[in-house]
């Protein structure tokens, strides 16, 4: 029962302690943990090290039932005698998804009510030492230590309470509660608990992810807060199977009529497409291109402040926060640039580059592919750094906020990052979506991006439009984050854990204690959850803001969740401390943000059909400018495209000698007078 017992572990090294004052702190708080209504389980004891110094704590019945009262913890006081559901037919088909019904239920269901410690005999209490269970021992435990004071009798300072503060300064180095038995086998002991066994073998390990989740075993030891995290992200992947097979059917879709495709064939065809002789992309090292060239892309893919330091304060706060944000535009406006710039060096490099010549592969490797890849990656990697710099940004200015409650701090703390997210995320794409291509001006009067002194010229769309592009960009940010994210989340703390524990391994188990290889695992910190609901509420404005442009996102999120499922339970299990559990109702300010997020989408979506693709163009031209009594796309590529006089081009916006097409194409281009550009649809 000795686990069982010991609720928090206070973790001392005297080595850290470089000052009598912090020494002296240490005592302080030790002797009111010895009057306050709490007690020491085991006295203090040292490591192997003589450094470390752990100090375990145990709250008896008396303490547990006096706080239970005071934090109004519900408990049972009558087994619930609402009849079980009916079995539906075919019920048997979901057998398999199913874990043991002790796993999922791990205690009968029944009425609770809010606990009384003067009526304890109308509550069903068979066992005073397992009536609570761990999650609310060690939040009773933690909020007792938060609220136990360490200054002198003589000297009462109101400030100097609790644990936290003495975390801050280093008196103590960590304060959490036990695992209560290894993760890989059960406890030896009968009476101690196997929970965290029964944990990681129904639901940590990667082959049952197709299992449900044993959320009621989970709030059981980790409490509702982590319970409530895991309940919504399971929501969320399975309602991700239904966007996935959507997904799957309109991209099925459009491979099998590949072939039905009469505008993508007018651009394959070596007769329409092949003889259309477009101007050139960029000035100088752009050349004369075929409309052909293009022609896989064109397929469709609580103190108090007064108001003054109040009114500062939120100044500072608002700031720093626009600081920030512009920062952000303008490393992408950055980005730009450098596609701009470098779109014409690929074109002058890749003209005549070997590459073109490999089979399959070859017709796709162009100069707009080549810049819309090593651009997306460029601004991935500054995504990556940002949001590395902002996270300390945002505590600092939440802190310097001074929220009343944790709850609020959590809030303000939660828009501040993902409003800064958001931008970060999403508005390289919201260019591609909205941006690219929309203010290129026509041949003799191209725009440029700072003004015709710096010879940036303003990216043109392909014929397909930028949906290809923008499906390129959401691929490799969407696909990157997901993967740094797992990395970060599995492989770093393994490897953290393992060299923790180097010392420890080499010790035979009899002397590494249980407290001793909890240390050695990871802090969860405060805002561990935060991260993780931070990534999921990311991955929902991929899937859903931009989903017209890649009806695929929702599968390649359902497959990372699934992973995810599985990874978040694994590292809870075996690579963190226990948490101290805490409770909650639901989940905060993500859930408003989830909704700002989906009825944003509908309106990038429709946009995106409306103005990235050339969905519009083409049902204009179907019913309103097709040739003949029949509605049909034949012709529309010729009539989408505006002819300009080769020699009305200003000589700045020529190519220069050299760049033309050489060999089998120069007689084509010798002959030709006029270029088109695809800005009719604009003009007209």
């Amino acid at each position: 029962m000795l686990l069982l017992c010991i609720h928090i572990i206070l973790l001392i090294i005297y080595f850290n302690i470089s000052t009598i004052s912090k020494l002296r702190l240490f005592c302080a708080f030790d002797n009111h943990i010895q009057h306050f209504p709490t007690q020491k389980y085991l006295p203090l004891q040292e490591s192997d090290d003589r450094k470390t110094y752990y100090l375990k704590i145990h709250a008896p019945w008396e303490v547990l039932a006096t706080y239970a009262d005071v934090l109004k913890i519900k408990v049972p006081f009558k087994a619930s005698d609402i009849p079980k559901a009916r079995e539906v037919p075919l019920e048997w088909l979901t057998h398999p998804f199913r874990l043991p019904d002790n796993i999922m239920r791990p205690e009968p269901d029944y009425f609770t009510a809010p606990f009384d410690k003067s009526k304890v005999d109308f509550f069903l209490i068979d066992d005073k030492d397992t009536f609570f269970p761990p999650s609310t021992r060690n939040r009773i435990v933690y909020y007792i230590l938060t609220r136990c004071p360490y200054y002198k009798e003589d000297r009462k300072e109101k400030d100097k309470t609790g644990i936290n503060r003495l975390l801050n300064n280093g008196t103590y180095t960590s304060a959490y509660p036990l695992h209560d038995c290894k993760y890989w086998k059960k406890a030896q002991d009968m009476q101690c608990e196997s929970e965290r066994y029964h944990l990681y073998k129904y639901w940590a390990r990667f082959l049952c992810f197709y299992k449900e989740q044993p959320l009621n075993l989970i709030k059981k030891y980790y409490g509702e807060k982590i319970g409530i995290y895991f309940a919504w992200l399971g929501f969320y992947t399975e309602m991700l199977f239904f966007a996935a097979v959507m997904g799957v059917i309109c991209f099925v879709y459009g491979v099998l009529s590949y072939e039905d495709n009469i505008t993508s064939k007018e651009i394959c065809d070596p007769k329409i497409g092949g003889m259309i002789v477009m101007c050139p992309l960029c000035d100088k090292k752009c050349s004369y291109w075929k409309l052909n060239s293009t022609c896989l892309s064109s397929w469709e893919m609580e103190p108090y402040l007064p108001f003054p330091s109040k009114c500062a304060r939120f100044c500072l706060s608002g700031a720093t926060v626009l600081f920030w944000t512009c920062l952000i535009v303008a490393c992408i406006m950055g980005v730009i640039a450098y596609r701009l710039a470098v779109y014409a060096a690929f074109a002058s490099i890749m003209k005549d580059s070997p590459t073109s010549k490999i089979q399959l592969v070859g017709s796709l490797i162009t100069p707009q592919l080549a810049t819309s890849v090593t651009a997306s990656c460029i601004n991935f990697v500054i995504i990556l750094i940002l949001n590395f710099l902002y996270e300390h940004v945002a505590i600092w200015i939440t802190d310097m906020e001074i929220p009343k409650t944790h709850l609020e701090y959590e809030n303000k703390l939660t828009m501040k990052m993902f409003m800064f997210q958001f931008v970060n995320y999403y508005s390289s794409c919201f260019y591609v979506a909205f941006f690219k291509g929309k203010f290129v001006g026509y041949p003799g009067n191209y725009t440029y991006m700072f003004g015709k002194w710096s010879k940036l010229r303003n990216e043109e769309c392909a014929p397909g439009g930028c949906l290809i592009e923008l499906t390129t960009q959401l691929l490799i940010v969407m696909a990157g984050k997901q993967m740094v994210g797992n990395v970060q989340e599995a492989l770093l703390p393994l490897l953290r854990n393992w060299w923790g524990s180097r010392k420890g391994r080499s010790h035979p188990e009899s002397t590494y204690s249980r407290w001793e290889q909890d240390h050695d695992l990871q802090n969860f910190s405060q805002f561990g959850l935060f991260y993780e609901y931070l990534e999921m509420v990311i991955q929902f404005g991929f899937i859903t803001l931009f989903v017209a442009s890649f009806p695929l996102a929702p599968l390649l999120a359902l497959f990372n969740n699934i992973l995810e499922v599985r990874v978040d339970a694994w590292k809870f299990t075996t690579q963190f401390r226990r948490p101290v559990a805490a409770k909650s109702r639901n989940i905060g300010a993500w859930e408003e943000i989830l909704n700002v997020v989906a009825i944003l989408s509908v309106v990038t979506n429709a946009f995106i059909m409306a103005f990235t693709s050339d969905m519009i163009p083409r049902l204009v031209y179907l019913y309103a400018y097709h040739p003949g009594d029949e509605a049909t796309m034949r012709g529309y590529i010729t009539n989408s495209l505006s002819l300009y006089n080769i020699s009305q081009i200003p000589e700045s916006n020529l190519p220069e000698a050299g760049e033309n097409p050489s060999c089998a194409w120069r007689e084509l281009y010798s002959t030709r007078t006029t270029c088109s550009s695809g800005t009719s649809w604009l003009l007209n």
